[in-house]
């Protein structure tokens, strides 16, 4: 089950409206156009993974929170959150998926990005900031395909079960073969790119900073 790129974007623009930051006041900070930005609030753009960091960063929420649609708040939906515990067998439910300990393969919530990056949600615990991922860089795909550095509050822990990805942080770049794994703070200027010709899967835990 897949979640459709324009409630992404309906996310992003409902949390920008509400802290009052209009379009071209995001755009400028996170240095992109306000027909860019205009288009991936209305699902007719894909954001990259830097992109997508940096709208987050800017605005001052988490990738968890712009992930998938909440209810509204008040007393309407707490009565709604109130029925999908109830039906997910006392486990809380957020985007309309359960959120119990097991997540089956045709459970997970797809998030297709620009340039080739495929995340899959493996689980996700209400309330924390936690990104639990499995990551796909199709043959060509990168984080920044602009080529620019990305850095965002937090950590990343990564283990790499297929294929190559090359891994740069800061002055530095790494080969990631299966069986490798990385870990590092989230604030070093890093980006991910598959220079393979097939496709490179992981599983990826980024603990956002609070």
């Amino acid at each position: 089950m897949s979640v459709a790129i324009r409630q992404i974007g309906g996310r992003i623009r409902a949390e920008r409206e509400r802290r009052g930051v209009s379009l071209r006041s995001l755009a400028r900070t996170v240095g992109l156009s306000p027909s860019l930005i205009s288009q991936i609030e209305t699902g007719k753009c894909r954001p990259s993974v830097s992109t997508l960091y940096a709208i987050t960063t800017a605005l001052g929420v988490s990738v968890e929170d712009v992930f998938g649609e909440q209810p509204a708040d008040g007393p309407a939906a707490a009565a709604v959150v109130r029925e999908m515990t109830e039906e997910a067998g006392g486990f809380p439910r957020t985007d309309g998926f359960p959120a119990a300990p097991v997540v089956g393969p045709g459970e997970r919530e797809v998030l297709e990005l620009d340039s080739g990056v495929t995340w899959e949600r493996l689980g996700h615990v209400p309330g924390s900031h936690v990104d639990f991922l499995r990551v796909t860089h199709a043959p060509g795909g990168t984080s920044s395909p602009a080529g620019r550095l990305m850095r965002h509050g937090g950590t990343e822990y990564g283990y790499l079960v297929e294929g190559e990805l090359t891994v740069t942080l800061g002055f530095r770049s790494y080969r990631l073969r299966p069986g490798d794994s990385i870990s590092f703070a989230s604030s070093t200027p890093h980006t991910y790119r598959n220079e393979g010709t097939v496709p490179a899967v992981g599983i990826w835990f980024v603990a956002e900073a609070d």
